[in-house]
Formats: C-alpha cells, structure tokens, sequence
C-alpha cells in the first residue's frame, strides 16, 4: 500500500500483525529444529535447509518483509510503533548479517549439526507412534544435511573463510563420538529407551528397528564424511591466525558484530579500555576481601591458592548438582521480595551430554517450549567436577536460572499481547547484560553470606570485564591465544580448564561475549538512576516488572523506556 493512502489505525496495526506472523510463520518452516524446541510441531519430521540456495531465499524474503513494512503507515500508539521499529531493526540486522555470508561456516565447537542432531533426544516429542516416525525421518535426513554443510564449507575454503584451525580441532572429538557403529551407545538411541507404554508391541518393535537402522545407515556414515571431510580437507584449510581480522573482510566483519551484540555504537578501542577500568573497580572489591579474611599475599597469590585448595572444589557430579539445587531452591523463595510478576513456567536441571561437555560452558539455561510440554533446563557441566569450585556456584546459579536467564526469557515468553519474533527473540545484551546484573542482586536479600563466595562473584564480574579486553584484543588489536589466556590466568580466578575453553568460544564466536558486561552496566545505570530520581519512592519490584514487562529490548530503546518510566514515577509528566 502506498504510503499516503489514508487508512484507520486500526487497519494500520491489522496489516503489522499480519505481517509479524507471515515473518514468523516463515521462519519456523525455514527452521523446523527451532520451531519443535519452541513447540510447534508441524514440521517435526524436517531438518534445516542449508544449502546456499537457502540461504538466499531467505535473504530475498526478508527484503520482502521489509518493503512490506515500509509500504505500512508507522501506527499510532507507542506499543504498536515499538513493534515497528523492531521488525524494522531485525530485518535490516538480518541483511547486514547477510553480507558476511554466516552460511559458509556453520560449525564450531559449541554450534552446528554435530551438536543440534544429538540434542534433538531432549526437545523432539515421544509421545506417539507419529512422533516416532517424524524423529526417524529426521535422522534419515541426515545425510543431506551433511552434504550440504560440506559444499558450504568447500565454498568457505575458496573464498577463504574458514574457522580458526584451533577451534576446528575441537569439532574432531564431538564428530568422532557421533561416528560410532552401535548405535546403542548414542544419545540419539535414548529415544527408544523407554517408548510409552500406549504404543502396541509390535509397533513399539518397528520403531525401534526403524531408528536403530536410521542411525546406523544415515546418521553414523554421515557423521564419518564429515569427520573425512575435516580430516583430509577442512583442517589443513583453516586459519592459523585466531582473530577475525585475519579473514578477507574481517574488520568489517568484527564491526558488525560489535554492534550487533552490544546494541551501541561503541568502538572495540572504546570498549578494551572500559574493560581495563571496570577490572580495575573489581579487582579493588576483590583486595579487599581478601584483607577481610587476614590472607598475607597479593591478590594473584590469592587466587593461586584457591586453584591449589582441593576443599574448595566438588569431588563429583552428584554433590555438583545437589549444591545447585540447594542454592537455587533457597532463591526462589526470595524472588517475590524482588519481583511483582513471576513466571508461571519451571525449570528442571540436567546434566550437559557427555560427548560435547569439554567443549562446553559451566552451565547454561534452555527455556521452556510455548505449549508448556516440557519445563526449562538448567544444564549442568558435570565434566572433571574437581576442577569446578564450589565458591562460584552460587553466582552461576543466579546467572543462568533465577533470578537470571529462567526469569527474564519465560516472563518474556508468556508477554502474549508481543508478536512472536518478540516473545522467543530478543537482544544479547539485553538477555546476558540481565544475567549479569542477575548475579550480585541476590546480595540485596541476604545471599553470598560467606566471603569466598563474594569473591567467587567478584570474580564472575572480572570474568566479564575481562571479555572486553580479550575479546577485542583477539578480534581488534590482534593477539595471539596465548597472550589472550596469560591475560586470563592474570587478571581473573578462573581456573586454566575454564580459561582455554573460553578463549577459544571468544575465537568462534566474535564479539557475542561484549554484550554481558556492556548490558549489566546499563542496567546497573538505569536502576541507579531511578534509585537517585525516585529517593525514597523506588520500589524494586516495580521497576523490575518494568525492565522486564516488554521483553529483551536493545539498549538504547530500554534506556528511553526506563527514562520514561522514571519520569511518570516522579511525576514529571503526570
């Protein structure tokens, strides 16, 4: 529709609901492991197109989506026009994505098929004889699938984008563990483990004869040409040099990313320094907790001598997990203290799969699907529990399930007046900066009651502040992984199994680990700010029903949202 064509407001919001749902609608076809995760299950017997014809239809069709758009008067009111200039801010971040091409590395050692096919045992439905049979249909698919990310990467090779060589050496392992012959010793044979009783025998026999061959003549050869693949092609095309600057468009490409993930306009110098300042502040807080305890020693022999300190460390998977499950059950009985509007969704624990643990974080959160079939997941990484302290377990808890990641994305999910590309979308600085800030708001209501579990906070915050600093280091200034570890193994209390793995989850993944720090500051300004305005009159829970009520939301638009939240509260515009 033309532009200066009258039309209601009415019409107007019609038309950019349509539009939303088209927008979403598309996206769940062209992603059907995203869409059983979220669960609609209409495509639950599909993978993912990823081929490059694929990724230009989609690049096409969110031009398309965003000539619509823009052919649509910009509604009226203020939560209508918010949705606008969203979709708007997707769709362009859609195509500036697109410039860089994303499809021709699509694995590293923390994403890809060799970890989204094996995960499928954890979200994918077992419910029904059809349940079955869309699973087996999806592992017989796999070899397409494979095909198609190889000539991706054959195309990465040519036009000289390809991974890191370090962190390409980290997908041999995961590959391997796939490549198994008896497929009884795979994750993806759990789904036959314990098929409902409802299903008659001998179909419950076909189904397990069905998936067994499935893995054994689809997924097991498809993982070993891939593991060829690696091995003979990709390894020896890969880049020695860590930092993105070393691909053809690489600062162009570390540009876009430092604004994608932070949501600013800050420049990778302007963030490295914040990074130094902010360790600096923390480091402060750190020395003084160690003076409280009577430790004789600089900071570093204190943190040397809690990586020495075997007590302070779990001793196996079983007490790792109960000492979590002890932390979070005693927080959430706090949050109403803290929070108007509480999820109505739970969270459940489990443990990371064993064949990607080494590669993968201390913990993480998965939320909970739309239909409410499953619970979130608080995962666990039980991987070498000796080497995980027992004094950052608390911060970790708080980060990834409440009042951190559980609370913000299943609130955010259960906002049914957003469009969907809200409810299950969002802002990396946004989501993480909310973890961040999550970790030291439960000292508000009595927690870190011990002070080694402080520093254990303090030293989660000198982790992030760090990442500032390491990440534009690696990707900016050009250091090599070593100089990027040794300034780790100096500056935080992270132990050397934590500090290589995620130096090298910094190499993979450009620029994603700004956002943390970036948004908890943000936050933590916005809170100060309305604390200093409001005076006696802030109430917290308020103003976290507030920060939470619309969703992830990039910085600048929370910022403007909170100003104007500050203002109603004082009364400037009442």
């Amino acid at each position: 529709m033309p532009r200066g064509k009258s039309v209601s407001s009415g019409d107007v919001v019609t038309q950019l609901n349509q539009l939303y749902d088209d927008y979403w609608e598309f996206t769940l076809k062209e992603y059907p492991l995203s869409a059983t995760y979220l669960g609609d299950h209409r495509y639950d017997g599909l993978l993912e197109d990823a081929s490059a014809d694929a990724f230009h239809r989609r690049v096409a069709q969110s031009k398309k989506y965003l000539d619509r758009l823009r052919s649509i008067k910009k509604p009226s009111s203020k939560p209508d026009q918010l949705n606008y200039e969203l979709f708007e801010r997707e769709l362009k971040d859609n195509l500036e994505a697109a410039k860089f091409r994303p499809y021709l590395t699509p694995m590293t050692q923390q994403s890809g098929l060799q970890i989204d096919i094996p995960e499928l045992v954890t979200y994918h439905p077992f419910g029904s004889l059809s349940d079955f049979e869309n699973f087996s249909s999806r592992l017989r698919a796999f070899p397409r699938l494979v095909d198609q990310v190889i000539q991706s990467m054959r195309t990465g090779i040519r036009a000289r984008i390809a991974l890191a060589k370090v962190t390409a050496e980290k997908i041999i392992p995961q590959l391997e563990a796939n490549g198994v012959q008896d497929p009884k010793k795979l994750d993806l044979y759990k789904s036959v483990e314990n098929i409902p009783p409802g299903i008659a025998s001998r179909n419950a026999l076909r189904v397990r004869s069905n998936i067994e061959e499935a893995i054994r003549q689809s997924v097991v050869p498809a993982f070993e040409k891939l593991l060829a693949f690696f091995k003979e092609e990709y390894l020896p095309a890969c880049r020695s040099d860590v930092g993105v600057w070393s691909l053809p468009d690489g600062n162009e490409r570390y540009s876009y990313t430092v604004r994608h993930y932070t949501t600013t306009n800050l420049s990778p110098n302007e963030i490295h320094d914040l990074g130094l300042r902010e360790l600096l502040r923390i480091h402060a807080e750190m020395r003084a907790i160690v003076d409280r305890i009577g430790f004789k020693g600089s900071l570093q022999d204190f943190i040397s001598s809690l990586r020495k300190d075997r007590s302070l460390y779990n001793t196996s998977a079983a007490e790792l997990l109960a000492g979590f499950k002890k932390i979070l059950q005693q927080m959430d009985e706090k949050l109403p203290s803290l929070f108007g509007q509480l999820p109505k969704a739970k969270y459940g624990f489990r443990e990371i799969e064993t064949f990607r643990a080494e590669a993968a974080p201390d913990a993480y959160y998965y939320r909970p699907p739309e239909d409410g079939s499953r619970p979130a997941y608080f995962y666990v990484n039980t991987f070498r529990p000796e080497q995980r302290p027992k004094y950052t377990m608390e911060v970790l808890a708080y980060h990834e399930a409440v009042p951190g990641h559980h609370l913000q994305l299943a609130i955010q999910q259960e906002l049914t007046d957003l469009p969907k590309f809200r409810r299950h979308g969002g802002y990396t600085a946004f989501i993480e900066g909310w973890g961040l800030y999550s970790e030291e708001l439960p000292k508000l209501v009595g927690f870190y009651n011990d002070a080694l579990s402080d520093f254990g906070r303090l030293s989660f915050d000198a982790w992030r502040a760090a990442r500032l600093v390491v990440d534009t280091g690696i990707h900016h200034k050009r250091w090599t992984r070593e100089r990027a570890i040794q300034f780790f193994l100096e500056n935080t209390a992270l132990s050397e199994l934590n500090i290589a793995s995620e130096v090298e989850r910094y190499i993979a993944w450009p620029g994603q680990a700004l956002a943390y720090k970036i948004g908890q500051l943000k936050i933590s300004e916005l809170r100060a700010r309305a604390e200093k305005t409001l005076g006696p009159r802030f109430d917290i829970r308020k103003f976290h029903d507030e920060l939470l009520g619309d969703g992830a939301l990039a910085l600048d638009v929370l910022e403007n949202k909170m100003q104007s939240w500050i203002d109603r509260e004082s009364g400037i515009h009442s």
